[in-house]
C-alpha cells in the first residue's frame, strides 16, 4: 500500500524513523551510517531509506520544510505505515546568548501560533509536548555519548524567522512562562500529530545561526556538524 506523498509498501518502513527535512541530508545518513540501505521512497524528492543501524531496522525520510510537510508526512507514518516514534533531526536558530554553533536542542515543549491543530483537529492548541519516554532515552544516550544537549522549550513558526519584520513582537505575544531556546518550522506539527494518533515524537536540533553568532553554518559545515545529533538519534533508535 501506498500514498500519494509516499510510494514505499508498508513493510518497507521501520517502526522507528529519523527525519531530517532536507531530503539530502536522508541521503547523507542513509550513505553513512546505515547497513544494506534502500531507496523506499523518492516521491516529490522527500527521500526515504530502511536499512540497518548496527542491526537493528530503521527508516530515514525527509519531511520538507514546515508544518504542513511534516503534517502529511508524519500522519501517514504513524496511521498508514505503523510507525511508533519518529525523531525529527534539524537545524535551528539559537535564541539565547550561551548556544554556539551545533549545539544540540532537544525540544522538551513547543510552542506555536499556528493554527494547525484547529485545522486538523478543531482544538484551539498552541503548545504541546515531546514525548517524555523518548526524551529520556535521548538524554540517557546523549550522557553516555558524553555530549551536551540542553532539553528546553522551543517555538515553531509558520515562517522563517530571520525574515520577520519585527521578531521582538513575535516574542512578546508569546505566553510568558515560555523560555524559547530555539525557533524551527516542523516540531509543532510533528508532537501534535503524535498526541493525536497515540505515538511518539521527539525534536533534536544543532544550532546553526543566532543573533548572538556573527556568522551563519555554511552547508558544508552542516554536514560535518550535525554528526553528533545524527549519532544520538541513531544510537537512541537502538533502545527504543
Amino acid at each position: 500500500m501506498s500514498t500519494p506523498h509516499n510510494e514505499a509498501k508498508l513493510n518497507e518502513i521501520a517502526k522507528t524513523v529519523i527525519m531530517p527535512g532536507d531530503p539530502l541530508r536522508a541521503k547523507y545518513i542513509a550513505e553513512n551510517f546505515l547497513d544494506d540501505a534502500k531507496l523506499v521512497n523518492h516521491v516529490r524528492c522527500a527521500y526515504a531509506y530502511t536499512g540497518k543501524y548496527k542491526g537493528k531496522k530503521v527508516t530515514v525520510m525527509a519531511s520538507g520544510m514546515g508544518m504542513p510537510s511534516m503534517g502529511i508526512y508524519c500522519y501517514e507514518l504513524y496511521k498508514i505505515y505503523g510507525v511508533e516514534n519518529i525523531i525529527r533531526i534539524g537545524s535551528c536558530g539559537g535564541y539565547l546568548p550561551e548556544l554556539q554553533l551545533f549545539d544540540i536542542v532537544l525540544s522538551k515543549r513547543v510552542y506555536s501560533e499556528s493554527n494547525f491543530a484547529l485545522t486538523l483537529n478543531n482544538e484551539h492548541c498552541h503548545l504541546v509536548n515531546a514525548n517524555t519516554d523518548l526524551n529520556k532515552k535521548l538524554i540517557s544516550t546523549a550522557n553516555t555519548l558524553n555530549l551536551k544537549i540542553y532539553e528546553e522549550d522551543t517555538i515553531c513558526t509558520d515562517c522563517f524567522d530571520v525574515y520577520m519584520t519585527d521578531k521582538t513582537k513575535f516574542i512578546e505575544r508569546m505566553p510568558k512562562d515560555i523560555t524559547p531556546y530555539a525557533a524551527e518550522m516542523e516540531a509543532f506539527a510533528l508532537f501534535y500529530v503524535a498526541k493525536l494518533l497515540g505515538k511518539k515524537a521527539a525534536c533534536l536540533m544543532s544550532v546553526v545561526d543566532s543573533e548572538y553568532i556573527d556568522r551563519i553554518a555554511t552547508q558544508q559545515e552542516r554536514e560535518s556538524g550535525l554528526k553528533n545529533m545524527i549519532l544520538l538519534a541513531l544510537e537512541t533508535s537502538l533502545e527504543i
